[in-house]
C-alpha cells in the first residue's frame, strides 16, 4: 500500500511515484520546449498534489498566456496572489492577461504593483519587461479614450446637422402649399438657403478640428520613465531626456 507524507514542505510518495516538485520540474522542461499543453498538464498535477505553492499557479498562468487563454491565466494569477500577495510574477501575469482582455485600469494597477516590488531587486530581469508592459497598457488606454473622443465629435456633428434639417423641414411645413404664391416661394427658398448656410457653418467649424479627430499617437519619449504618465509640455534636455510635469 502506498503512503503520502510531507518532507521539507513538498509532497513525497512512496513506491517511486512522482511528487509535486517532480511534476513542476517536468512542466518546466515542457515549457522550455514550447510544449505548453503538456506543461499545463504537469503543473496541474503538481497543484493537485500540493495546492499551497503559488509558483505552480504562476507557471501554469504563463502557459495559458502563451496559449492565448487569458481568462484562465487571470484565474491562476489570482490564485497565486491569494497565497502570496507580494509575488511579482503573480501581479505581472495578472496584469498581462487583463491587458489582453482590455480590462485596462485593473491591468495597469497590477503591472504597477509588480513594478513597485521589482524596486526591491534592482536590475531584475522583470524590471524593463514590466516597464514596457505598463507603457503598452497606458498607450492602449490612451488610444481607447482617443477613439471615444473621435466618435463623440462625429456624433455631435451629426446631431447638430440633424437639428438644422429638422428645423428647416418644420419651417417648410408652415408655408408649403399645393400652389404657393410668389411670396411663399421666396419664403421657402429663404428657408432652404438659411439651412444650407447653417450646415456649411457647422461643417467649417468641425473642419477646424479635423486634425484633432485623427487619432493621436504618443511616442515613448513623451512618457515618463518613472511615472509612465504622458508628459505635459515636455522639454528635451541635452542628455536627451524629457522633463516637466504630467498631464
Amino acid at each position: 500500500m502506498l503512503f503520502m507524507f510531507k518532507m521539507s514542505g513538498k509532497s513525497k510518495l512512496s513506491g517511486g511515484r512522482q511528487s509535486d516538485k517532480d511534476f513542476k520540474e517536468q512542466g518546466n522542461k515542457y515549457f522550455n520546449a514550447c510544449k505548453f499543453d503538456s506543461a499545463i498538464d504537469c503543473y496541474s498535477k503538481a497543484i493537485a498534489l500540493n495546492p499551497g505553492i503559488p509558483t505552480y499557479y504562476t507557471n501554469r498562468a504563463l502557459c495559458y498566456i502563451k496559449n492565448n487563454k487569458f481568462q484562465l491565466a487571470v484565474h491562476d494569477s489570482r490564485s497565486a496572489l491569494e497565497r502570496d500577495s507580494t509575488l511579482v510574477k503573480g501581479h505581472f501575469y495578472l496584469g498581462t492577461a487583463l491587458l489582453e482582455l482590455d480590462k485596462l485600469d485593473e491591468a495597469i494597477l497590477h503591472l504597477q504593483t509588480a513594478f513597485e516590488f521589482t524596486k526591491k531587486d534592482p536590475g531584475s530581469y522583470y524590471d524593463d519587461t514590466i516597464s514596457s508592459k505598463i507603457r503598452l497598457a497606458k498607450k492602449k488606454k490612451f488610444n481607447t479614450l482617443e477613439e471615444k473622443r473621435i466618435q463623440q465629435e462625429i456624433d455631435l456633428h451629426t446631431y447638430i446637422n440633424r437639428l438644422i434639417l429638422e428645423d428647416r423641414d418644420r419651417q417648410m411645413t408652415t408655408v408649403k402649399v399645393d400652389e404657393p404664391t410668389e411670396e411663399e416661394t421666396m419664403r421657402m427658398s429663404h428657408i432652404e438657403v438659411e439651412a444650407d448656410k447653417h450646415v456649411a457653418e457647422v461643417q467649417a467649424l468641425f473642419s477646424k478640428v479635423d486634425e484633432r479627430r485623427a487619432r493621436r499617437e504618443v511616442p515613448d519619449y513623451l512618457c515618463g520613465k518613472i511615472s509612465f504618465e504622458l508628459l505635459k509640455d515636455p522639454v528635451i534636455t541635452p542628455s536627451g531626456s524629457p522633463t516637466t510635469g504630467r498631464i
